[in-house]
Parts: structure tokens; C-alpha cells; sequence
């Protein structure tokens, strides 16, 4: 098995969005309430700008701040056993048992075998094996587009067709939503009589959730599945495996899911189904057994990283102590050759929410501006960070010093110093902009609902997470990733917006609670003058309507490898369990303590 490299220390996605979350960990988007990639609990005050010295400014001793305490977590995973030989061994087993896994896509005959291979490649995805068989997933949807009229010219089972509209969505095969209408009755809406098949229901459901801004039957699909689950969900009135299933779709639907959590559940799932596949089963259960003791192995590494950065010594108690929470985030990317990539963003989180509380809990607006300063240079000096405060020093040099890390790590790499450079700028241009917001916070100014989101969309830095993800990837083209991205500004756009939304709308009471103003809802009620609750209402139509205008981005022709696209996707969906109904990153005690939990404590 190959080692584990970590190479500097580095942490963390931007979980801390502004105040409460970062841009991920970037936490949770999805139905969100990306956000994604709120609710903020630390109290900030604002501090007056003036244009006397540093030095009279900034009286630290004198300086009220929330004090907050360390990670829950403690040393825990820092101390956490891996046998390595285990994992070994767990390898072995599971690549005896691939062969067996790859006949079956060639074991299926006929008309009947595309339907059987559908059914085969949701069962791998769902179950988190997906990334073993790439090659041949691809190759198989492929085939299977070429004959997708004639394998869904009479095929009336609503279970059926559901998957095979999510499989060919999700691998970016743009199926027409039309396929649903076989299921609606003379009145134009969908039949009564399919509330009998609560899988059907489900699936239906599911792929509702793969809907564009032209795909209105797919809404309706929503609505009309909506209330029959929910029901269920409420009564049990089918097996408990299923009933316990539709009550986490109805939490967060699994396209917007992290593949390796809804893995975990769908194991529990599928190993009480009557068709369950032993071969499968036995697979998957291996499988999720070797990543959670290979993420495990990376968190130790990184909690040993993140206490040598020695923050305790060096700051001031105002930041949030949550490696813990910025490595889960970082599971999104499921594969175990991401670890470079996990490990990387683990750290760019680290430098995100780092940067994010300085600016944004403690810092004057004097020293938000020589710290700008001071990363615009970009000089590692000592000469150059003169006149900061000593624990602006300290964040400078973290920053620094992490970058240098990622230089020694890439630089010999095809497009590893034109990537690096890259990541440079996008976290200086995260810097701006959270000086940008910082001179709005002092004066309690409200820009237009546009220029804020302009700003603060930055802020949140999916732009900056994205191009860590580019900079740890290797055997591609790096580029040429970048050059795409920038042509594609508009998906990534869309995320950064449905993160910064999200944020604020679960963090809204708590930036009013202490007196920071400037947030999305409240400069759309100056810009379009209508309530608070109407604000409320049409900033989450906002994000719902993201969601679909980023799933006909996915669909539309790339010329990148699918790994690219599908790594943006996963970010989107790190963002979303950050945000699941809640902000999970500053409110510890909800459904992301319960995915630490099960990923790293439940082995």
C-alpha cells in the first residue's frame, strides 16, 4: 500500500464562510437551505476606522472579542491507532474481488443487458465503488446512449425509468425529462396509482433532482413524490431499510449528497434487500472499511500539521479549532488517489478560515488593510511585515509558509508552478475581498444586492478551493483545467453564489445579533424594497434556481477529463452537507458531528 505523503503544514476548506462558515466545508449547500458550498456563532465587534498608526489603534489587551474554546475533538485522531497491515490486507481483498465486479458489465446479453449495466452502475455509485470501474462505467453509458430510444420504447415501470434518467444525468448524458410523461394521466398530472410503489416513488423523487431550468415536469415530479414520501417517511408504512432511506433523501437528495456517506447507508440498505448481490455486499463493505481507515490516517497526519502550526501560542482564542471538520468536507473526493487533494484543501480550508476570522472576528479595519497589504506583496520576508501586530505576523507567515509547501510539492510537476501561481492569486483576490466587506461592516454600509454578491461571493472562496483542487490533481492537464474553468466562470459563479446565500440565510440572526448588517438579505430588501420575509423567501427561490442552472452546466459539452468536472461537482457537495438545514461547521452538535462520527469514529 502506499504511503500517506503530507508535506507541510496546511489545513482546512473554507468551512468559514464570513463569519460563521466557511465556504465549505465550504459546509452544506444543497437543498439548502451550497448553502454550500450558516449560522455563525462567534461575536465580532466592529472595530472604527481611523487613519492614526497601528501601534494606537489596535489595543489588543483592551479588545472585546468572543473567546472560543478548542475543538471538541481534542487530541483524539491524533492518537488514533491505524494498522496499516490491515489495510493491506483489506487491498488484497479487494482486488481479488474487482475481476468478478468488471465481468458483470460483460456478462449481460441483449436489449436487456444496457438496462441490466444502468442498474449495475447506479448500484456501484450508490454504494461507493464507482471509482474502481471509471473506464468501463463510461464506456457502458456510452453504448447505452447510442440505443437509449430503443431501450426505453415501452418500459412503463416507474423504478426503471427513474434510474436510468439519473445514471445517464449524472454521467453527463443530457436525457430528455419528456421520458416521464408515459406516467402522467389524461388530466395532464402524474397518475394517483404509482403512490402504490414506494421505490418508484423514491427514485422518481431522486430524479427530480437532477432538473434544468427547462425540465418542468421534473418540478411537478417534486412536488407530486414530496408529500407521498413524507408520509411514509412519517408512518412507516413500508420496510424499515426503505423507510430509513427515504428519510435521508428527504434530508438531502443523492445527487447532492458526499458519495462516501451515502455509501455507508446505502450498504445498511442494500445488504436486507432480497436481490442483494453477496460478490457486491462483500465488495462494498471491504471498500468502505479501507477509506475510512485511509481518511482516518490522513486526519491523524493533519491534526499532527495543524498543532505543529502551534496556533494556541500564536493567536489570540478568536479563530474556530475545526480540522476535524475541514478534513470531512474533503471526503467529497472520494477516491484514495485524491489524498494529495484532500490534504492540500484540508490546509487551503486552514488558510481560508484562518483568514476568515481574523478579518471578520478580531481584526480592525486598520489591520484587515495591512494584512491585504502585506499578502498582495507577497513577500516572505521579515522586513516585509513590519509594523503588523505579532499575531498578524504569525497569520502572514502561516499563509507563506503553507504555499511554500505546496511549491516544494508541485513545482517539478507538468504546469505545477503555472497552477501554483494560480492558487496564489485567487487567495489574494479572497483577501480583497474580505477587505472590501470589512470597510462595509465598519460603516454599516449596504451595497447594491449585485456588487455585494460580487464581493462577497469571493469571500466565500469556491474560486480559491476550486483552483487547491486543480493544484493537488496530478496526470492532468493543469492548464488546460484552469483556461476551462475561467471559460466556465459562470458554474463556478453560480456555486460561489449559493454558498454565500446560504451562509447568510442561516446565519442572518446572528449577524443582526451583533450588529453586522451587511448580508444578502438585507441589501436585497434596500435594493427591491420588500420584506424581510419576502427577502427570505426569494433568496432561497435564488438558490434552488442555482441548483438547476448548475446541473444544465454539467450537462453542456466539455473538454476537459470528467475527473475535473466531476471534482467541482463533489465541492458543490461538500458545500451541501456543510449546510444541511443548519450550519453544521459553527454548530457543532448536528448532522455534521453525527458524519464525523460515522466516518471516522464508527470504523
Amino acid at each position: 500500500m502506499e504511503a500517506i505523503r503530507v508535506f507541510g503544514p496546511k489545513l482546512g476548506s473554507r468551512l468559514s464562510i464570513r463569519s460563521h462558515t466557511t465556504a465549505f466545508p465550504a459546509c452544506k449547500l444543497s437543498r439548502f437551505p451550497l448553502t454550500s458550498f450558516p449560522g455563525k456563532h462567534a461575536h465580532l465587534v466592529l472595530l472604527k476606522a481611523t487613519t492614526i498608526p497601528l501601534a494606537s489603534d489596535d489595543k489588543e489587551n483592551n479588545r472585546k472579542f468572543e473567546k472560543l474554546g478548542p475543538s471538541e475533538w481534542g487530541n483524539q485522531f491524533l492518537s488514533a491507532h491505524v494498522d496499516l497491515s490491515e489495510m493491506d490486507a483489506l487491498e488484497r481483498e479487494i482486488e481479488a474481488l474487482k475481476p468478478k465486479v468488471r465481468d458483470m458489465f460483460m456478462s449481460f446479453k441483449g436489449m436487456k443487458s444496457n438496462k441490466k449495466n444502468l442498474f449495475l452502475i447506479y448500484l456501484l455509485v450508490s454504494l461507493g465503488l464507482a471509482h474502481h470501474f471509471e473506464d468501463e462505467i463510461e464506456e457502458s453509458v456510452k453504448d447505452c446512449s447510442q440505443e437509449m430510444v430503443e431501450m426505453m420504447d415501452g418500459e412503463n415501470d416507474l423504478y426503471t425509468v427513474s434510474i436510468i434518467f439519473w445514471v445517464f444525468r449524472t454521467y453527463g448524458h443530457n436525457i430528455s425529462s419528456d421520458i416521464f410523461n408515459r406516467f402522467k394521466g389524461h388530466n395532464g398530472k402524474f397518475k394517483e396509482c404509482l403512490a402504490t410503489d414506494a421505490k418508484g416513488i423514491l427514485s422518481l423523487y431522486e430524479a427530480a433532482h437532477m432538473g434544468t431550468t427547462t425540465d418542468y415536469i421534473l418540478d411537478e415530479a417534486l412536488s407530486f413524490t414530496l408529500s407521498y414520501l413524507e408520509s411514509l417517511a412519517a408512518n412507516g408504512t413500508c420496510k424499515p431499510n426503505l423507510v430509513r432511506r427515504i428519510r435521508n433523501a428527504l434530508g438531502l437528495s443523492q445527487n447532492k449528497n458526499v458519495e462516501i456517506l451515502v455509501a455507508k447507508e446505502y450498504i445498511r440498505f442494500y445488504e436486507q434487500e432480497e436481490d442483494c448481490d453477496k460478490t457486491i455486499l462483500e465488495f462494498s463493505m471491504l471498500n468502505l472499511k479501507f477509506l475510512q481507515l485511509h481518511y482516518l490516517q490522513e486526519l491523524k497526519l493533519l491534526t499532527k500539521w495543524y498543532k505543529e502550526q502551534d496556533f494556541e501560542s500564536k493567536l489570540p482564542p478568536y479563530y474556530r479549532d475545526r480540522i476535524v471538520e475541514l478534513h470531512l468536507a474533503t471526503l467529497a473526493y472520494i477516491n484514495p488517489k485524491y489524498s494529495r487533494v484532500r490534504i492540500i484543501l484540508t490546509k487551503i480550508y486552514t488558510i481560508q478560515i484562518i483568514l476568515d476570522d481574523t478579518c471578520d472576528r478580531y481584526a480592525s479595519l486598520r489591520e484587515v488593510e495591512s494584512l491585504a497589504a502585506t499578502i498582495e506583496r507577497w513577500d516572505h520576508n521579515d522586513h516585509a511585515m513590519e509594523g503588523l501586530p505579532d499575531y498578524l505576523k504569525s497569520v502572514a507567515k502561516f499563509i507563506f509558509h503553507t504555499f511554500q509547501e505546496f511549491e516544494r510539492e508541485v513545482s517539478s510537476e507538468s504546469g505545477g508552478s503555472y497552477s501554483l501561481k494560480a492558487t496564489i492569486e485567487d487567495c489574494k483576490r479572497m483577501m480583497r475581498s474580505n477587505l472590501q466587506l470589512a470597510k462595509w461592516a465598519v460603516t454599516g454600509h449596504l451595497p447594491s444586492f449585485d456588487e455585494y454578491l460580487d464581493v462577497a461571493g469571493v469571500e466565500i472562496a469556491v474560486y480559491f478551493t476550486v483552483a487547491g483542487i486543480l493544484l493537488g490533481m496530478e496526470n492532468i492537464n493543469k492548464k488546460e483545467a484552469y483556461e476551462w474553468l475561467i471559460f466556465r466562470d459562470k458554474l463556478v459563479r453560480a456555486m460561489s453564489t449559493k454558498a454565500r446565500l446560504v451562509n447568510d440565510l442561516f446565519g442572518y440572526k446572528d449577524d443582526m445579533r451583533r450588529g453586522y448588517v451587511t448580508n444578502s438579505i438585507n441589501c436585497y430588501k434596500k435594493q427591491y424594497g420588500v420584506t424581510e420575509e419576502e427577502a427570505f423567501r426569494k433568496l432561497h427561490q435564488m438558490v434552488a434556481d442555482g441548483d438547476k442552472m448548475m446541473n444544465e452546466e454539467f450537462l453542456k459539452p466539455i473538454n476537459v477529463p470528467h475527473q475535473v468536472l466531476k471534482a467541482v461537482l463533489d465541492t458543490l457537495r461538500a458545500i451541501n452537507i456543510c449546510y444541511d438545514n443548519e450550519d453544521g461547521f459553527t454548530r457543532l452538535n448536528g448532522n455534521l458531528k453525527n458524519y464525523i462520527t460515522s466516518m471516522y469514529v464508527d470504523l
